[in-house]
């Protein structure tokens, strides 16, 4: 049996957070905010025939997210678990429940390729009605994104509590994705509450959650973690 350091563990765990920055940035900027003008369904829909490849390649990236942020989390589990193993089993059943979530709703993004690709499905709208209906699936794809943003929020405030708590990382970590749990769950309330207001308060809002997990994901890929300066119990990951 092989046994890794918790520096170890914890550069893996940043491995995946940096997958799931990359992933996560570029299907949303690089590939939906490219291709979907909001409430111009012509547009979207001769942005998307026009790129085929290039949607179908944001589908996959936003799949590699989920699989490298479900990764993360067990890998933050292992190392957090001999601190409090249910606060970390918490933070790892919030994203599973958000995974799944966000894999159904995929679905959602999957549909509208279909629509334009695949079979006679266009045909069964009249006028301009195929158009409306891709923009629809896009927008539900949203509002999926948004529905699971009450877990993949709500996750990051145990795992920053227990980076507060724990030794091995600046307390101002912790308090950085605490705020960034409330940031989010902020932001979810505002979407759905305050649908006007969203567009100009969301990116104010969420600046924290950036703030936090940038910061995560660089001192667990730069640093790992801080050596205790004790010899107390350490979280072990060990393999066959």
């Amino acid at each position: 049996m092989k046994r890794y350091s918790p520096k170890t563990i914890a550069r893996v765990a940043g491995l995946f957070y940096l997958a799931v920055i990359v992933c996560g940035v570029f299907a949303e900027f690089f590939v939906r905010g490219k291709l979907m003008v909001s409430g111009n369904a012509t547009a979207t829909t001769q942005n998307i025939m026009a790129s085929p490849d290039l949607f179908r390649l944001g589908f996959v990236s936003d799949l590699m997210m989920l699989s490298a942020f479900l990764l993360l989390a067990f890998t933050l589990y292992v190392l957090f678990k001999s601190l409090s193993k249910s606060l970390s089993l918490l933070f790892l059943l919030l994203v599973v429940i958000s995974t799944a979530i966000l894999c159904l709703n995929m679905l959602n993004h999957l549909a509208p390729l279909l629509m334009l690709t695949k079979g006679n499905y266009m045909a069964a709208f009249s006028g301009s009605q195929g158009e409306e209906q891709v923009l629809f699936f896009l927008d539900m794809h949203k509002n999926g994104y948004m529905i699971a943003q009450i877990f993949y929020g709500a996750w990051l405030f145990p795992l920053g509590y227990l980076t507060y708590k724990s030794s091995y990382f600046p307390k101002v970590l912790g308090i950085l994705l605490m705020l960034g749990a409330v940031s989010y769950l902020t932001d979810f309330f505002i979407y759905f509450l305050l649908p006007n207001n969203y567009r100009t308060l969301s990116p104010i809002i969420t600046l924290p959650v950036d703030i936090a997990e940038f910061s995560m994901c660089l001192w667990l890929l730069i640093k790992g973690v801080k050596t205790p300066k004790k010899n107390t119990s350490q979280p072990t990951l060990a393999t066959a």
